[in-house]
């Protein structure tokens, strides 16, 4: 999956950060991947299964021999790995629920890797999107958790995943981070050497 995103998208999104964190001591990062995971043994299982249902009917129906009827088992399987490895039809294999733990799971690795887990007051903000499960997510260091409950930032989370199906994840990003500005700014107001710990930048995995 393409990632739709111009050097001007990911400036106004930059600004965006600078902005929010002018008026709070948090630390706003922001990660947009294409998927959270390849999900590369979904067509083999699948493919796989079609393989092995394909001798009973032949043997039932038909007096091929046991020879023609493996050299055929070997072509479903073949062909099968292949129409089912197309991206989009590869998604639609895995379940949702399966999709949604795999993007959670790399929200949380964004988070430790891009050092959100080291800031000085534990108030880091990870802003994460992940294109091919359309999913958002919005995790918070225990500093802000402490304060801030999880559920307060579903409206940036709706506001994210709406863009994205309106194919507008700029405007997405830049929505949620205004929208985490002030909630950011009330409870964790800028201290007086407000150092800007982490880069502002949008990062594109």
């Amino acid at each position: 999956m393409t990632i739709k995103m111009t050097s001007a998208d990911q400036e106004r999104i930059v600004t965006a950060i600078h902005k929010a964190e002018l008026g709070t001591a948090g630390e706003i990062v922001c990660v947009l991947a294409r998927a959270s995971s390849d999900y590369a043994y979904a067509p083999l299982i699948w493919s796989s299964f079609f393989a092995l249902a394909t001798p009973w009917p032949l043997i039932a129906f038909t007096q091929l021999s046991a020879e023609r009827i493996f050299i055929i088992q070997l072509l479903v399987f073949f062909v099968a790995t292949v129409i089912l490895s197309i991206g989009a039809v590869r998604m639609w294999l895995v379940p949702r629920r399966v999709k949604r733990a795999r993007a959670f799971r790399a929200a949380v690795e964004q988070f430790h890797i891009r050092g959100l887990a080291r800031t000085a007051d534990r108030t880091g903000v990870l802003i994460f999107v992940s294109m091919a499960e359309h999913y958002a997510r919005i995790v918070v260091d225990d500093g802000i958790a402490a304060k801030v409950a999880q559920n307060e930032w579903q409206s940036a989370v709706n506001l994210l995943v709406s863009h994205m199906r309106e194919d507008r994840v700029a405007e997405g990003f830049v929505g949620a981070i205004d929208y985490c500005a002030p909630l950011l700014a009330k409870h964790f107001p800028p201290r007086p050497n407000n150092v800007n710990e982490l880069p502002d930048r949008l990062w594109l995995i």
